[in-house]
């Protein structure tokens, strides 16, 4: 298994840092920070959520912090900017959005499990300009072009 080391800097001393649920698992579950509090999150709105958490990711990475399965499929909370992407020269804490689309308010406990966090490596593109592009079989078809199925 490849490993890459990421330094993190908390800014609490109790903060929880992301963390695998399973061996296989891609994503890193990224925990709220709101010791003493509940964030409510109104029908309709999008709340931000502390991690306590500052991150140095490597040059040519960034992360990706998407939704976690269980809070979108069974409350309707998500990332609004899903994924969010965190680039490699950003240093503040990492927060995350979250967007109640669910029928009543949610409720953000302390330490809840909000998002995951997943590291990408990053590729540069060097544009090249031209005059034509090759031709494909759906060439400019767009939206819903190939048919509904």
């Amino acid at each position: 298994m490849n490993f890459i080391q990421i330094q993190i800097k908390t800014l609490f001393s109790d903060v929880i840092l992301p963390t695998k649920q399973t061996s296989g698992a891609a994503g890193y579950d990224v925990y709220s920070y709101n010791p003493g509090k509940t964030i409510v999150i109104p029908k309709n709105s999008v709340e931000f959520v502390h991690t306590g958490f500052i991150l140095e990711i490597p040059g040519g990475y960034d992360v990706e912090i998407r939704p976690r399965s269980g809070l979108s499929t069974k409350y309707k909370v998500i990332i609004p900017n899903s994924p969010a992407t965190i680039d490699s020269d950003y240093r503040g804490e990492i927060l995350v959005a979250l967007f109640n689309l669910g029928d009543s308010e949610f409720v953000i406990e302390h330490g809840m499990r909000v998002a995951q966090l997943v590291l990408r490596k990053s590729i540069h593109i060097e544009w090249k300009t031209v005059e034509e592009l090759s031709q494909t079989e759906r060439g400019k078809g767009g939206f819903g072009s190939t048919g509904k199925l």
